[in-house]
């Protein structure tokens, strides 16, 4: 009996790591900023490739993560391996769920999206193949099986977006939970030190040597034709790289207006 529970927690050590700080700083100067201090948190391993196939696997439990806002569910399968997943809305203590080409289409299980019917509910879509679920694991998200072209499976993402994906990519079924995570309400500025996050200052009450919008007398505002970043980048109107890589891939864009190719 206590080989058995000395093997559930080191298999249970496994899934958890100490999360060592760096505060957004490399060899002392910060690359990201607004990070630091905070409460010491554990990194939970989530599977996001789903990568036990054909192998049933039963939840035991439902637990909160600190580094995401989705919660995480533990699941046992019956080969002894425990596993955390991103936990979908409904899934509950008891069910069980699977990752298999020909596994049913039921909330927490993984499907090739070429096995997913038109109209699902799905989220943690790979876009490169093999590399796991890269989009739609925030809480509360979920895209939709849109249609099919010849080589390509539509799926309209969360941000209204319709964008082509290999039908050998595998997502999961169903919606993730913690719906009302988008209506939570810090409360204090404490809570926020405690995630680790650092205040942030208007760029046009910083010095000029600080930021573009800075320097000036008195309230001034920013004091050129259009926003940047602390990094003099443009910070509003159309960002986005016109030749990106990917515009192939995209039918419809957010906004609703369709890309031509």
């Amino acid at each position: 009996m206590m080989f058995l529970k000395n093997l559930r927690k080191n298999n249970m050590r496994k899934l958890k790591s100490k999360l060592n700080k760096r505060s957004g700083r490399a060899l002392g100067t910060v690359v990201v900023r607004h990070q630091g201090g905070g409460h010491k948190q554990f990194l939970r391993e989530v599977d996001f490739k789903r990568g036990k196939l054909d192998i049933w696997g039963k939840v035991i439990a439902i637990e909160y993560d600190p580094n995401r806002n989705a919660q995480v569910a533990l699941v046992l399968y019956e080969d002894g391996e425990r596993r955390y997943i991103l936990c979908p809305d409904k899934l509950s203590i008891g069910m069980k769920v699977i990752a298999s080409e020909s596994a049913p289409v039921e909330v927490g299980n993984s499907l090739p999206l070429k096995s997913i019917p038109v109209g699902a509910q799905i989220h943690n879509i790979e876009i490169n193949k093999g590399k796991g679920g890269q989009i739609v694991k925030s809480a509360g998200s979920a895209a939709v099986v849109f249609g099919r072209e010849e080589n390509w499976v539509l799926i309209k993402l969360p941000s209204g977006e319709i964008r082509r994906f290999y039908p050998d990519a595998w997502a999961t079924v169903g919606q993730v939970g913690n719906i009302e995570a988008k209506n939570e309400v810090i409360g204090k500025a404490g809570r926020v030190r405690h995630m680790g996050i650092r205040p942030s200052v208007r760029g046009v009450a910083m010095n000029p040597h600080s930021h573009p919008h800075g320097g000036g007398e008195g309230r001034s505002g920013v004091g050129m034709k259009y926003p940047k970043t602390v990094y003099g980048r443009r910070a509003v109107g159309k960002t986005r790289i016109k030749t990106k890589y990917s515009n192939y891939l995209i039918v419809q864009r957010r906004g609703g207006k369709a890309i031509l190719g």
